[in-house]
């Protein structure tokens, strides 16, 4: 959608909670892809469809995954993250509007984005290890990044979950507001930076932008490690206890 000249990326698979699959993976770096090609983009919203930014990864997906050869399971990782990722690769501000969960690589992609709004009771985790599964999706770069070294490294290691307000405090989001109010202010902050001056606001942006180096970085380890986490009795146990709705018992196989 547009709005002048501010762009607004949807995740839209309401259905499972805009899961991150392959195809709307797929379907994101495509529009990022003609947006970066387009003159009039000066911001960009992202947001997810039907009150959830995305409830995380595709479980199905996990599953296959677990039957997958290490070395192939790796390469299918790298490729996965740079397709959401790719929204590093905007060459103007990026606003995350997060309405509802966020949850794992959701929220990852969230915390790749510039600024972002939330949602004051939004669900939000980095609940990969409550799975079994090693974090991905830049997460391990992005949650320090944004929360701080020692902040970070707890959402990482506990999987605990949090709302929107604490999300504020820890700098992952730049304000909490009632869900309603989440998508318009994003848009209006969207609005604020399209109308000043495009040069300066594009050098501002390389000057604050993720380093790419350090992400490709966490990027090749979090692939590497969960390779290791598919083949592990570990994870089967989590997708067991999440699709059962339990605790998982894990012991470290």
């Amino acid at each position: 959608m547009r709005d002048g000249d501010v762009a607004v990326l949807t995740l839209d698979d309401r259905a499972r909670k805009n899961a991150m699959t392959v195809a709307l993976g797929d379907a994101l770096r495509s529009r990022i892809e003609e947006l970066r090609a387009a003159g009039w983009v000066r911001a960009v919203v992202v947001h997810g469809a039907g009150g959830t930014f995305s409830g995380g990864g595709d479980l199905a997906m996990l599953e296959r995954l677990r039957s997958t050869p290490p070395a192939e399971s790796e390469r299918f990782m790298l490729e996965f993250y740079a397709r959401y990722l790719s929204v590093t690769t905007l060459g103007v501000p990026t606003i995350a509007a997060i309405e509802g969960a966020a949850i794992g690589a959701g929220l990852a992609v969230a915390m790749a984005c510039d600024l972002a709004i939330v949602d004051e009771d939004a669900k939000l985790a980095l609940n990969f290890v409550q799975l079994g599964l090693h974090p991905g999706m830049g997460s391990t770069y992005l949650a320090p990044l944004r929360a701080g070294a020692m902040r970070g490294a707890e959402l990482l290691y506990t999987g605990r979950r949090f709302d929107g307000r604490e999300a504020a405090r820890l700098g992952i989001a730049l304000e909490a507001l009632p869900a309603a109010e989440v998508l318009p202010r994003a848009l209006g902050l969207a609005r604020t930076i399209a109308r000043n001056a495009p040069l300066a606001v594009a050098g501002v942006k390389r000057g604050l932008a993720i380093d790419p180096a350090a992400l490709a970085r966490a990027l090749a380890h979090e692939a590497r490690e969960q390779a290791v986490s598919y083949a592990s009795a570990d994870l089967g146990e989590g997708l067991r206890a999440a699709a059962e709705r339990r605790a998982a018992s894990f012991d470290g196989r």
